[in-house]
C-alpha cells in the first residue's frame, strides 16, 4: 500500500538531467506556456499553422526538379517568418477575454550554452498597438528552481512567471506621441 502512495506522488514530478542545457529550457518553457495558458490566455497558433502549410507546400514541390527556384524561394520564406516573427518566442496568445487592449502576449525564454541564466520577455504581441504594455523581464538562475536530484519546484517558478505576468499588465498602455 505505502509503494502505491509513493508512486501516485512521484507521477507528477517533473525531474531533469541537470547537465542536459536543453532539457531544462524545454521544461521551463513548457511550464511557462501552462502558466500563462492557466491565467486565461487562449494561445494563438495562427503563425504555428501557416507554418505547418508552407512547409507542405514545400515538402510537395521537392518532387518536381522543375521546381527547385520555388522551393529555395519558399524555404528562403519559412526561415524569414521564423527569423523575423518567432525569435525566440515559445507562446503566442489572444488578448485576454473581457480586456480592454487588443494585443496578445509574445513569451520568450533564452538559456545561453554555459549558462544557468534563464530570461523571461513577456512583450505585446502588437508592440505598435495603443494598448500594447511595456516589455516584462527576468533573468534568474535555473538552480533556484531545480533540486539537486533535478526536480523542477513548479511553486518557486510559478510564483515567478506569475508575478512576472501581474508586472506586464500592471504597466500603463503607452502613449501615442
Amino acid at each position: 500500500m505505502e509503494e502505491k502512495k509513493v508512486e501516485s506522488t512521484n507521477k507528477n514530478v517533473k525531474k531533469v538531467n541537470l547537465l542536459d542545457h536543453n532539457s531544462i529550457k524545454h521544461m521551463l518553457d513548457e511550464s511557462v506556456s501552462d502558466i500563462v495558458t492557466s491565467r486565461g490566455y487562449k494561445e494563438d497558433v495562427r503563425l504555428s499553422n501557416m507554418k505547418l502549410i508552407l512547409g507542405a507546400v514545400i515538402i510537395a514541390m521537392c518532387g518536381s526538379l522543375t521546381m527547385e527556384c520555388t522551393y529555395v524561394v519558399l524555404n528562403g520564406v519559412m526561415q524569414l517568418i521564423m527569423y523575423t516573427k518567432e525569435k525566440n518566442a515559445i507562446l503566442f496568445t489572444y488578448p485576454l477575454e473581457g480586456s480592454f487592449t487588443s494585443t496578445g502576449l509574445i513569451v520568450s525564454s533564452k538559456l545561453p550554452r554555459f549558462s544557468d541564466e534563464y530570461t523571461l520577455t513577456i512583450d505585446s504581441a502588437d508592440p505598435k498597438s495603443i494598448s500594447a504594455g511595456k516589455s516584462v523581464q527576468f533573468t534568474k538562475s535555473v538552480t533556484q528552481w531545480f533540486t539537486k536530484e533535478g526536480v523542477l519546484v513548479e511553486g518557486l517558478f510559478w510564483n515567478d512567471v506569475e508575478a512576472l505576468i501581474k508586472d506586464y499588465a500592471n504597466e500603463e498602455p503607452k502613449k501615442k506621441k
